[in-house]
């Protein structure tokens, strides 16, 4: 059921209504916590309610820091600082970095007050789910932030605006080591899928997203036996019907997405009307030549998805369906299994090039054929090869901002962002694979944050 959003907006209503008084509290919401507003499980569960909350607004714009410094998409007419994801010429004043900064920040902000105010639980159990939770959100807002930007600030406790450690940056190996500390601590407290509320964090979300930290850490074995155990999960199964994987949602192969209403001020997107001509800016997200000339003719069954019926230049993953427009309900999947599925075979693969193992080779077929597409023969006469890996991962993953990131993991990023910019007719180096830090960032540390190379 779609109503984590419902319930949280409720429990936020009722909480405020029960602290009015003849004067307004004026204080920032951010201000509400220890004495005032953590005195119960209640009250502790609307934070923890919160911290999905403000994934739901920090993702927004996700898109243009992945899938639009990819050669994946582009804008539609290069306007404004959009432009600047599709040529990998972002600068540090890009409003888009600054709010994809500032909101994962916020999202760290309430994991903190959930761990920092635990006591108030007197159920051991639910303590334990509600501190799984906030470790897994934390985790995950980390893990964003140091893909994006490298080292930054390492946010482990509530920090206050004169904290060194607000404006220190970490170097990237110790953030992944956070997260992956993190993620562990969260497994054995986080509930299974049929005993946890439909969008809230479970023990295979963390897991698997685990693993992907442990295959940027390039810990295969780790990795291997994470994704292992959530195939094992035999609540998760790749559907039938890729279309139905976006349009028929909470389904069986989502491991964890971000929930969205269709109708809803408060709990709606805006990205799904972005993708279309009809956005703010005349589209965004939209599909390059290079992802077209890359796509299979055969490849019906996944094109019918991954391309809008009524504009080809248009993503088709997130049509909304809601009346008004700007007022979508699509939700953001972070984790399905197809993704683990073909993280086993990286994971296997180990860094080298190709391989002959029949478990990769395995695990690389099961998506192709949910999708009617041709397969390796599993016999051991075949090779499975890095490169054919990152074309499945393109294709099945498309537009779902794990390209660029893809890249980057593998080694291929230099590779082939350069190639695409000198097809292209922009310049491109190593530097450009990190974001520059957000100018205001900079600025309201007065100067103790220092900017990456490049920018």
């Amino acid at each position: 059921m779609k109503n984590i959003r419902k319930i949280f907006a409720v429990m936020i209503v009722c909480l405020v209504a029960s602290a009015c008084d003849e004067q307004l509290d004026l204080k920032p919401k951010s201000a509400i916590g220890e004495n005032a507003f953590y005195n119960n499980t209640t009250e502790v569960e609307a934070a923890v309610l919160g911290i999905y909350d403000g994934f739901q607004e920090s993702i927004q714009r996700e898109f243009a820091i992945t899938e639009m410094r990819s050669d994946n998409t582009k804008t539609k007419s290069s306007e404004g600082d959009w432009a600047q994801f599709e040529t990998m010429n972002v600068r540090p004043t890009n409003a888009a970095i600054s709010s994809y900064w500032s909101g994962m920040y916020n999202v760290i902000f309430r994991a903190n007050n959930v761990l920092e105010n635990l006591e108030a639980v007197s159920e051991d159990n639910i303590r334990l789910q509600f501190e799984g939770e906030a470790k897994f959100g934390r985790a995950l807002a980390h893990f964003n932030l140091v893909r994006a930007y490298g080292a930054i600030p390492k946010v482990d406790r509530t920090l206050s605006v004169l904290d060194e450690q607000a404006v220190t940056r970490v170097a990237v190996d110790e953030i992944l080591a956070f997260v992956a500390t993190d993620l562990t601590e969260a497994i054995p407290n986080l509930p299974a899928r049929s005993a946890a509320q439909e969008g809230r964090a479970t023990v295979a979300a963390a897991k698997a997203l685990l693993a992907k930290v442990k295959l940027r850490q390039s810990d295969y074995s780790g990795a291997l036996t994470l994704l292992d155990e959530v195939i094992a999960d035999t609540e998760y199964s790749l559907i039938e019907d890729y279309n139905d994987v976006f349009y028929n949602e909470l389904n069986a192969e989502i491991i964890f997405a971000i929930q969205f209403l269709n109708d809803v001020d408060a709990e709606s997107q805006d990205f799904s009307y972005e993708f279309t001509q009809l956005g703010s800016t005349s589209g965004l997200n939209y599909i390059t030549d290079d992802f077209d000339a890359f796509i299979d003719p055969l490849e019906t069954e996944r094109s019918a998805v991954l391309y809008s019926p009524s504009n080809s230049s248009e993503v088709g993953k997130f049509i909304t369906s809601s009346t008004n427009n700007v007022l979508c309900g699509n939700d953001w999947v972070v984790l399905r299994l197809a993704d683990v599925y073909l993280m086993k075979a990286e994971a296997i693969l180990a860094g080298a090039g190709s391989t002959t193992s029949t478990t990769a080779i395995e695990a690389y077929n099961r998506t192709r054929a949910r999708s009617g597409m041709s397969t390796l023969p599993e016999d051991g006469s075949a090779t499975l090869t890095l490169d054919q890996l990152l074309d499945e991962r393109r294709v099945e993953l498309a537009f779902e901002n794990h390209r660029f990131y893809d890249l980057v993991r593998t080694g291929k990023a230099e590779e082939v962002l350069g190639a695409f910019a000198a097809d292209n007719g922009f310049a491109f180096d190593a530097t450009k694979l990190l974001l520059p830090i957000p100018q205001r960032e900079i600025d309201t540390s007065f100067g103790k944050l220092k900017q990456n190379p490049g920018y």
